[in-house]
């Protein structure tokens, strides 16, 4: 009986395998091509604030794409003609401080809800997801009014306070929803090894949480940190108030700075950027958290 013998790639004159030619289909190249054009369409509005951002004044109406010369100090006299410093001081005090009480509160509430089926968790989980369909500007009014009354206005805290009730709501959800996706026999089988269940959460859920923890620490801190409305509200003080109000300051009544307010905006922006490119992967599976059992 005859036998059927596989095929194998020619060998080289080296004696190793000749690889295969690459071979570009031109419905390929079309998506590069529109990748790439797309890529340029998002990023043209950065490159164009960096450049504004570097021309100096006597250059701000000039229709031309690069300026002439390049004005550096301009990211110098933001920090000395305003009170810019101390609104990004603000900034990172509020989103960090928001973004530790969201996790605080949301990990043992999704943990809960996850792994508990008591009465009322599917309603629960509706008010949850009700309560992402408030827009801030809607309770603008009656949080101003409580925090009148509180003495609470231009303070950190209520900057902090404001911008975790807002968040919690998406963190316990996309929490929820990947706490779900863990098996629990994994918690199981280390509570027969004698680890209580608070243990069981600490050091068996949690790791493989963390693509969902990321997530949720990634978008609460991004929202605190470009919230505008309330900051703008609740603060008044120059020195009190975060750094997207203290941005804002730079457009008066007749004229704008717009050099000054491109170099402010380009300082607000990178922390994100850096921050993001890190953990950019966990964010992605993260969001398929629950997708797929």
């Amino acid at each position: 009986m005859a036998t059927a013998t596989a095929t194998r790639p020619a060998p080289r004159k080296d004696g190793g395998p000749k690889r295969p030619k690459r071979t570009f289909r031109p419905r390929t190249l079309v998506y590069t091509a529109l990748a790439w054009l797309l890529a340029a369409i998002f990023l043209a509005p950065y490159l164009e604030m960096i450049v504004t951002a570097l021309r100096p004044k006597e250059e701000l109406r000039d229709r031309t794409y690069l300026p002439k010369n390049l004005e550096w100090a301009n990211f110098i006299d933001v920090w000395k003609e305003s009170d810019l410093g101390q609104n990004l001081q603000v900034t990172l005090l509020v989103a960090g401080g928001a973004t530790l009480l969201v996790l605080l509160v949301s990990l043992p509430a999704a943990y809960y809800t996850a792994r508990m089926r008591y009465r009322g968790r599917k309603l629960f989980l509706l008010l949850v997801l009700v309560t992402q369909m408030f827009q801030p500007t809607a309770l603008l009014v009656g949080l101003y009014r409580e925090f009148h009354q509180l003495d609470m206005l231009n303070s950190v805290w209520t900057l902090i306070l404001t911008n975790a009730a807002f968040n919690l709501a998406f963190a316990v959800w996309i929490l929820t929803a990947y706490i779900s996706s863990i098996p629990p026999e994994l918690e199981e089988a280390a509570m027969v090894d004698g680890t209580s269940r608070f243990g069981a959460m600490i050091k068996v859920t949690l790791p493989l949480a963390l693509p969902g923890v990321v997530t949720a620490v990634i978008f609460t801190f991004i929202t605190s940190w470009n919230e505008f409305v309330m900051g703008l509200t609740l603060t008044t003080q120059p020195d009190k108030q975060p750094l997207t109000v203290g941005i804002n300051n730079f457009i008066g009544n007749y004229t704008v700075q717009w050099n000054y307010l491109f170099a402010a905006s380009v300082v607000a922006i990178v922390p994100v950027i850096v921050l993001f490119a890190f953990i950019e992967r966990h964010v992605v599976s993260g969001l398929t958290a629950g997708s797929v059992k």
